[in-house]
């Protein structure tokens, strides 16, 4: 009983000596946040509790116009900015307030997941007392809310006056729509600013992302000459494709899996006597015989990236393994860009940096940025190279994307209070 008494006090101690760091505001602002944090809790239960798959526009539509409501009520100036018809996407919710004082923020969320209609629902569920789960809880409901409730108590307290912010949720993060006005205006809107923050999945308490690595897409057909396979090796029938295949993917494995930051996956390959694949689709359909040497090899893949100079020498790498085929056969590949890489610079370290001094300041500890290589693209990458940017604000869990993603309901609330924290020094 003594020793738990004497760690008792030893934490009760160092709690009051890191709140001295606070200013009397600041401790208002925390205050709030806990005050506010079964509102907060029970907006977040509502949203994951909708389908909002990217391709259900009507679900997406129902979770903005909740955010929508949210936003209205604390002053922003909301909008909707629709996409075309054709591209079948439900649109972007924008929240902006201007004003003189502080950094022009750009805050990003989005509101669609990956869970589309047609997969098994799962409601929002607490498994035990820090953790729950449900369709997007993590990524990235949990993280839109956790912006929404830092705007909330900064408001409550009259410090969002005079500054300018804007908040936007995109639509189709997870499946982006094809074309530039699917993100024309976010790139637009966050060019009127000056510092990025995003609130995708955060990595706990102690880590933020710097950088990020992009991603693109790449596509191989291989094709050789059919034949009764016991001909294969032959000098007049050569290899087949499907051989052709097997040595480019190699060499590709031999002569670039060691670079850092560097992945490329075949995710789908397909090959026999009869090939048909949609490449938009990502589908494939195939029939083949062992006793056929197959024609026709189609694969596809990506590749993920942190700079665009090291997706460029990826890419020649590439081409110049394709470009020595096998016998009789032949190879080509073809690149599709996606997003960009997110690079780290010194605007983003120092905003790591006030993120390391406010959690400290708050006696959470430190703060550092974490692994490029652990996070893969996201919509904060689009706007690198015009602002610095932070990302990793949102809420912390696992299993993001995968059936039982679940967030850390514990860390959930100390996430929000560092966020405002940010977000009112930051517009000081």
């Amino acid at each position: 009983m003594r020793k738990r008494l004497l760690l008792a006090c030893a934490f009760a101690g160092t709690f009051a000596a890191h709140a001295q760091k606070l200013t009397a505001t600041e401790k208002k602002i925390v205050a709030t946040v806990q005050q506010n944090m079964p509102q907060s809790e029970k907006l977040l239960v509502q949203v994951v509790n909708i389908n909002s798959g990217t391709l259900n526009v009507k679900g997406v539509r129902e979770v903005g116009d909740i955010f929508r409501k949210q936003f209205d009520a604390i002053g922003f100036k909301t909008s909707w900015v629709d996409m075309p018809a054709e591209m079948q996407r439900a649109g972007h919710l924008v929240a902006q307030r201007k004003g003189k004082k502080g950094k022009k923020l750009f805050l990003i969320g989005h509101l669609d997941t990956v869970f589309e209609l047609d997969m098994p629902f799962t409601k929002y569920t607490q498994l035990n007392d820090s953790t729950a789960t449900g369709q997007g809880v993590n990524d990235m409901k949990g993280g839109d809310v956790v912006m929404l409730a830092a705007l909330q108590a900064l408001q409550q307290n009259g410090l969002l006056d005079n500054t300018t912010i804007t908040a936007y949720f995109t639509g189709d993060e997870e499946r982006s729509g094809k074309g530039e006005a699917a993100r024309a205006d976010f790139i637009a809107k966050a060019k009127e600013s000056e510092v990025a923050l995003a609130f995708e999945s955060a990595a706990g308490l102690h880590s933020v992302a710097t950088a990020r690595r992009g991603s693109s897409g790449w596509q191989l057909k291989t094709t050789g000459q059919a034949a009764h396979s016991s001909t294969i090796f032959k000098p007049n029938v050569g290899y087949g494709a499907v051989y052709e295949a097997a040595r480019i993917l190699n060499e590709f494995r031999e002569k670039l899996s060691q670079e850092q930051y560097l992945t490329f996956n075949p995710g789908l390959i397909v090959g026999g006597s009869e090939v048909k694949y949609d490449a938009a689709k990502a589908h494939g359909e195939v029939v083949g015989k062992t006793n056929i040497i197959s024609p026709e090899v189609d694969v596809a893949g990506d590749l993920r990236f942190l700079t665009e100079q090291q997706k460029e020498d990826a890419r020649t790498k590439m081409r110049e393994i394709v470009s020595h085929s096998l016998p009789n056969t032949k190879a080509e590949i073809t690149f599709t860009d996606g997003l960009p890489g997110m690079p780290p610079t010194p605007g983003n370290q120092k905003l790591a940096t006030l993120t390391d001094q406010v959690s400290r300041d708050l006696g959470f500890g430190p703060v550092t940025a974490g692994d490029p290589g652990s996070r893969g693209a996201g919509d904060v990458s689009l706007v690198a190279q015009y602002l610095d940017c932070l990302d990793g604000l949102g809420s912390s869990g696992k299993g993001a994307h995968a059936p039982g993603e679940t967030i850390n309901t514990k860390e959930f609330p100390l996430l929000v209070q560092r966020a405002a924290l940010m977000i009112y020094r930051l517009t000081r």
